[in-house]
């Protein structure tokens, strides 16, 4: 595999990939693992057979020794090179950076009566696009989940790129995770997706509900009907409004979505209500 050792200290070893395709091309015929076919898509990810093969660097990763990205924090707000995969420009990009670090800043202001500084910690962007939502959380001490569809352009190479973590997952399905796992729940436009593709919203709600903690929040972003669906379900689901406001304060894009802010109850049975009398 061409990994070389960086560091060994006692029983410690740390091993390090190297940054160009010079190793994997002088390796000897038949060696494994093998490098992948030349029309494998290393980053198609869902509903694919993985293979037990390398994935050689692009000419652009091999010209560069390195995927020729800034050093942390910088990579957080600088153009990914690897947006004109997209047919995305720089200006593309710092535009939809600076949106979300406006849509952030005004969700916190309309979070601010519920939260403290440690009062949210594992959140999660359910549709993530460049990343910029978590890219704009960069001074709170938090860790976002960047979610990219399935079904939509697969940008997680550029939420990797900024130094971001991420998965890609179809909503039509659970999450794979365990119960409770977080805080806080970013759904910019989710429900309105799972409608045009025939998935049952109500799943969807019933999922979001799982894997979020009691006391946690979910900040909806979406056309007036939706947050008006939404709202039938919030006494069934131990759900409380928080907030609501349009979105023309904080975006001149998307100017008729609605910002609502829920946070999910502590469900008390029968039993531990006789206890607390």
């Amino acid at each position: 595999m061409c990994w070389r050792i960086a560091e060994k200290r006692n029983q410690t070893v740390i091993w390090q990939k190297p940054l160009t395709n010079d190793c994997y091309m002088e390796r000897e015929p038949g060696t494994q693992p093998p490098l992948c076919r030349s029309d494998d898509d290393p980053d198609k990810v869902w509903g694919v057979q993985m293979e037990a093969c390398i994935s050689p660097y692009s000419d652009h990763d091999h010209k560069v020794k390195g995927s020729g990205l800034a050093p942390w924090p910088s990579r957080l707000t600088a153009a990914p090179p690897r947006l004109a995969d997209f047919g995305y420009s720089n200006e593309m990009f710092e535009k939809d950076t600076e949106v979300w670090q406006g849509r952030v800043e005004n969700y916190w202001n309309l979070l601010s009566p519920k939260i403290s500084s440690n009062t949210v910690r594992n959140l999660m962007d359910m549709k993530a696009n460049m990343g910029s939502f978590g890219a704009a959380l960069k001074d709170k001490d938090v860790w976002v989940m960047n979610v990219v569809p399935e079904d939509g352009p697969n940008t997680l190479k550029l939420i990797y790129d900024r130094g971001l973590i991420g998965s890609v997952h179809n909503w039509c399905q659970a999450f794979s995770t365990y119960p409770r796992t977080y805080d806080l729940l970013h759904a910019w436009t989710i429900v309105s997706d799972i409608v045009r593709k025939d998935c049952s919203p109500e799943d969807l709600l019933i999922e979001m509900d799982r894997i979020l903690r009691p006391t946690g929040f979910v900040i909806f972003r979406d056309k007036q009907p939706v947050i008006d669906y939404i709202k039938k379900y919030l006494a069934a689901l131990h759900w409380e409004a928080v907030a609501t406001a349009d979105s023309s304060s904080d975006s001149d894009q998307d100017g008729d979505d609605i910002v609502f802010i829920i946070q999910k109850k502590v469900w008390l049975t029968s039993e531990s209500l006789r206890d607390s009398e």
